[in-house]
C-alpha cells in the first residue's frame, strides 16, 4: 500500500480526486476501502518503474478502473453479454497495444477489450505507434501494465503473444496462442508486417464472436 507521506502534496490531492470519481462511477457496487484499495495498490504497480512521477495518479486511476471493472463483471454485478477479450504479451509496449488499438476501432461498444503484459515496460513502442498511426488508430495514450487476476478472470477470450510460461493460466477460459514477430527494436517498415497480421486475426476473431466490425 502507497504510503501517503512518501507522496508530495500534488500528488496526494491527485490521488485523492480520483478515488472521489472512482468512488461516484462505482457507488452501490464497491465501498470505499475497496476502491482505495485498488486505487493504491495499481499505483505501486507503476510507481517501481515510473520515470515520470507526475503521471503515476492518472495512471493509477485508469488501471483501477479497469481493475474495477472486472472485479464487478467476476462478482456478477455487470451482465450485459458482451465478450470481454484480453490480449497479453511480455511487455505489452508492442502486439498487445496494436492488437487491442485494432480491437476496439473495430469492436467500438459491442465488446470490451483489455491488454497486459509479465514484464511490462515503461513506454508503448514508437514504431508501434507509427504504424498504427497509418491506419488512423492512435496508440499513443496507451501505456504498459501488468495482468492482475481479476482481468484474466473476467475474461471470456485470453491471446497470448509470446509471453510463454509467464502468461497466466486460469480453468475454464479460451485460450489462444499467437505467433507473431516481436515489433521490439524495429523500424516502422518492419512492423507494418505485423500489424496487418494483427488486424487480419481480430477481424477472425470478432466474426467469431459474433461481433460486427464497424470499419
Amino acid at each position: 500500500m502507497t504510503e501517503t507521506h512518501d507522496l508530495s502534496i500534488d500528488q496526494r490531492l491527485a490521488l485523492r480526486s480520483a478515488a472521489t470519481r472512482l468512488r461516484e462511477q462505482f457507488d452501490g457496487v464497491f465501498g470505499r476501502e475497496t476502491i482505495e484499495l485498488f486505487l493504491h495498490s495499481s499505483y505501486d504497480q507503476f510507481a517501481s518503474r515510473s520515470t515520470i512521477p507526475n503521471f503515476l495518479p492518472l495512471l493509477a486511476e485508469r488501471f483501477a478502473r479497469q481493475r474495477l471493472q472486472a472485479l464487478a463483471k467476476v462478482e456478477g454485478h455487470v451482465q450485459d453479454g458482451k465478450p470481454v477479450v484480453l490480449f497479453l504479451c511480455v511487455h505489452n509496449a508492442g502486439r498487445s497495444q496494436m492488437a487491442l488499438g485494432f480491437f476496439q476501432h473495430l469492436a467500438g461498444d459491442g465488446a470490451v477489450a483489455w491488454s497486459g503484459g509479465s514484464e511490462p515496460g515503461y513506454e508503448i513502442n514508437p514504431s508501434a505507434v507509427a504504424a498504427m498511426a497509418e491506419r488512423g488508430i492512435d496508440i499513443s495514450k496507451e501505456f504498459p501494465k501488468p495482468w492482475t487476476t481479476e482481468i484474466v478472470q473476467a475474461a471470456d477470450v485470453v491471446i497470448t503473444m509470446g509471453c510463454g510460461d509467464a502468461c497466466p493460466v486460469f480453468p475454464g477460459k479460451r485460450y489462444l496462442d499467437w505467433r507473431l514477430d516481436d515489433p521490439a527494436g524495429k523500424s516502422v517498415e518492419a512492423v507494418r508486417p505485423v500489424r496487418d497480421e494483427i488486424e487480419r486475426r481480430i477481424r477472425v476473431l470478432l466474426e467469431e464472436l459474433n461481433v460486427p466490425a464497424l470499419h
